[in-house]
């Protein structure tokens, strides 16, 4: 594992010459370690050969302190009616057929704004630690939608998702997240990790769970009053933190 640093955004105006903060890699037993600090996987390079991760303000639950919250209960009595099923696929026993690119990439056109075109889906499928598959039908068979997830014995990304856009009603995105922590917890893991965190559209995450802490850029933080005032404020975000006291 390496962490390395690359220049970014410069601003003589306020003496900000900001570092992204990068890891690659090495080892399969390193994958903990680094969700632990704070990274993500880097998906948007596709010529890269090694698995790298970004330093971002991420978000997860502590599943020793996750339970139920009424709107999860409030959820799960709007998807009781289609009776969803979950399964839990190995990558390599999962078969990457048409039928399952052609429902996520027609999800991804629909909801991600060009950003995750056929090319960049197959790399996502192809990277080494994308551990499992994690698919949603009813009870009669229905495609309801999948998570493509990163999960060692101790840990579970809840990386993409893609579902069945006819349930966004019902709240199927919703339920699909609740879903996956409530059966990571079952599985004995330690914590999920639900990507990052920016923005008021991002919000419903800290709304929703228990247990939940924010990557800050030093620490797990589990202040989700202050987290919900920074999403509340990325949009006006001019100075880094630090400078914002003077």
């Amino acid at each position: 594992m390496e962490i390395f640093r690359s220049e970014s955004l410069v601003d003589y105006r306020t003496y900000t010459f900001n570092y992204a903060i990068y890891c690659r890699q090495d080892t399969d037993s390193e994958t903990n370690k680094i969700y632990r600090l704070g990274f993500l996987p880097y998906s948007n390079a596709l010529k890269l050969d090694q698995p790298h991760y970004y330093l971002a303000r991420s978000l997860r639950v502590n599943l020793e302190q996750f339970k139920p919250t009424s709107e999860n209960r409030r959820i799960q009595k709007k998807i009781d009616g289609i009776q969803p099923q979950l399964k839990v696929w190995p990558k390599e026993n999962f078969d990457n057929n048409a039928t399952f690119q052609n429902f996520c990439l027609d999800y991804a056109a629909k909801r991600f704004d060009g950003a995750m075109p056929p090319e960049r889906f197959q790399y996502i499928h192809r990277w080494p630690y994308l551990s499992h598959i994690i698919e949603f039908k009813t009870a009669e068979g229905e495609l309801l939608g999948y998570v493509l997830a990163v999960m060692t014995d101790q840990i579970l990304h809840y990386w993409f998702s893609f579902y069945n856009l006819t349930y966004s009603r019902q709240g199927l995105g919703k339920w699909m997240m609740y879903k996956t922590i409530l059966w990571a917890q079952e599985q004995n893991l330690q914590e999920v990790y639900l990507g990052t965190c920016y923005g008021e559209k991002a919000m419903y995450k800290m709304r929703d769970f228990k247990g939940l802490s924010f990557f800050d850029g030093n620490k797990w933080n589990p202040d989700m009053k202050l987290l919900k005032q920074k999403c509340k404020t990325d949009h006006q975000f001019e100075k880094d933190v630090f400078k914002q006291q003077f």
